[in-house]
């Protein structure tokens, strides 16, 4: 825990070394009593509309797109000629039978970003799946090098039930996360059972799922990490000017429902 006088000499010359802008934080800087509870700040009031259109898909975090595309035949690029599949990231065989040729989309937070994570669009929350494993970085440079880099770092994945059939949000932690908040069960991944990097995936359904708004808080993470969204096959279509490398916000619009019906998914 930080004195009070510190706190906000630390944290201003934290902000201007990564790049984060203080005009949207939440709290005067001295109610952060540590740089962790700095990082993971909630944003001032209004400084992410969600996109206007009711219907749309927003960006669920702040950060840049380092890729996106559809599951075909169950495999995600992760950066130009490194793949990995979706049992590898979900750790549950059946989730990525129902998701494989679906669209995603995969956000790298940089330690400048916002890192509160949200809801890309209305559904009900039914559970989430934690999945313990390495901490590896995951910025651009290590998602060239490392093969399955998003697949063998810890994670968590929630379970969005929506008008579209189901929807996978997936927190992957990285280098200096020491947890991930679950916002809904007021839970830190640091408290729970097997982590590490030979533990074995958790999952847990809620007793009475959640009912959540499109842009409502699902977690957030400690230092810099990747959200990937994960829709129904032929449920979804991206937006046409989204490019790898691109900034978004969340809120932002990044992808629209098709009309086709629920059908089973």
């Amino acid at each position: 825990m930080l004195p009070r006088r510190l706190r906000p000499s630390v944290y201003r010359a934290f902000a201007q070394r990564v790049g984060a802008n203080l005009d949207e934080v939440e709290l005067p800087l001295d109610a952060y009593d540590s740089l962790a509870a700095f990082f993971a700040r909630r944003l001032r009031p209004g400084s992410r509309p969600l996109d206007a259109a009711g219907a749309s898909i927003v960006a669920p975090c702040d950060g840049a797109i380092a890729a996106l595309g559809e599951a075909k035949d169950g495999s995600m690029l992760q950066a130009k000629g490194k793949h990995y599949t979706l049992r590898q990231l979900l750790g549950d065989d059946q989730l990525a039978a129902r998701l494989e040729g679906g669209s995603y989309l995969t956000i790298y937070l940089s330690p400048a970003d916002y890192h509160r994570v949200h809801s890309p669009l209305d559904g009900t929350l039914t559970g989430y799946t934690h999945i313990p494993g390495t901490l590896f970085p995951v910025n651009p440079l290590f998602s060239r090098s490392v093969e399955g880099l998003m697949a063998i770092n810890e994670r968590v994945v929630f379970h969005l039930d929506t008008a579209i059939g189901l929807v996978a949000v997936v927190m992957v932690a990285a280098v200096g996360v020491s947890n991930i908040e679950l916002s809904h069960k007021r839970r830190e991944t640091r408290m729970l059972a097997d982590r590490g990097r030979r533990g074995a995936p958790r999952r847990i359904d809620h007793e009475h799922a959640v009912a959540v708004e499109r842009g409502e808080e699902l977690g957030a993470f400690h230092l810099g990490s990747t959200t990937i969204m994960i829709f129904p096959p032929q449920r979804v279509a991206l937006s046409q000017s989204l490019r790898v490398g691109d900034p978004v916000l969340f809120g932002q619009k990044v992808g629209q429902p098709t009309l086709r019906s629920r059908g089973s998914s």
